[in-house]
């Protein structure tokens, strides 16, 4: 288990693959740990590329400090990992929150960031006014009280009938609160339209055709902010199509590091 001591917050984190590659890091959603990448991470090459995943704060092994948090500091905490870790130059894949986390830490230190992939996100995901309503609610019946409503937004009917889907609900409702609750009101703040239409770096954007969180029409919208940007649609798949479809996922963030001779 690696654990990286930055400056009042813990976080975990794994690295896989070559140890002397390139680095890929991955940013995980809100709800759910660094475990949202395993299949990914299993179909990705297995030399030339170093992958490192790191637990969001208040999710997973890593710490929960005291709600709220702000965008910021999810930034500096991936900004302090990368350089306790000695990495620059990485490609970048943050999903929802992560994905929000990624565009904000490419527009403050564009020296750790040379590629973005923006999975099932936006520049602003939803409005000040859900994001409180689902605060008070995760304040009076803890995360369980979501989590059939946003096991609808992220996961296909088909997948919702399968053994795996449990697990996945697990990992969401044991979500500490304090950490769900602080990245939620990080989120609710957080409007990257202008910041993100200043990037000049390759993006890649990837959606679920089926996603009830980040709708597809909304991530493109945000990739389109970047001059240049690619973006794919993954069919059949939710807010996660990392786990619902982790072959064409793989395939695609492969063909995109790939592109970028990394």
């Amino acid at each position: 288990m690696d654990i990286a001591d930055l400056d009042g917050i813990r976080l975990h984190y794994r690295i896989d693959g070559d140890p002397g590659g390139a680095p890929v890091v991955f940013s995980n959603s809100l709800g759910t740990d660094l475990r949202l990448w395993d299949k990914v991470i299993a179909r990705l090459p297995k030399t030339g590329l170093k992958y490192i995943r790191y637990d969001t704060r208040g999710h997973g092994l890593s710490d929960s400090s005291p709600a709220p948090y702000s965008m910021g500091t999810l930034v500096r905490d991936a900004e302090r990992l990368m350089d306790h870790l000695g990495v620059t130059n990485a490609v970048f894949v943050g999903l929802s929150i992560g994905g929000m986390t990624a565009q904000g830490l490419a527009a403050k230190r564009l020296n750790l960031v040379r590629a973005l992939v923006l999975s099932n996100t936006a520049a602003r995901i939803a409005t000040r006014e859900i994001w409180a309503q689902r605060i008070a609610d995760v304040e009076v019946g803890g995360v369980e009280a979501l989590a059939d409503a946003t096991m609808s937004r992220w996961f296909t009917s088909a997948f919702r009938t399968t053994e795996e889907f449990q697990f996945w609900r697990n990992m969401m409702v044991r979500t500490p609160t304090e950490g769900y609750i602080g990245c939620c009101h990080a989120i609710a703040g957080t409007d990257f339209y202008t910041t993100t239409a200043a990037l000049r770096l390759p993006t890649l954007g990837i959606a679920g055709s089926d996603d009830g969180s980040t709708p597809p029409d909304l991530v493109r919208e945000t990739t389109d902010l970047v001059p240049g940007s690619q973006f794919h649609l993954i069919r059949k798949a939710g807010h996660l199509p990392c786990v619902e479809n982790p072959d064409e996922y793989a395939r695609v963030l492969t063909e995109f590091i790939a592109s970028q001779a990394h």
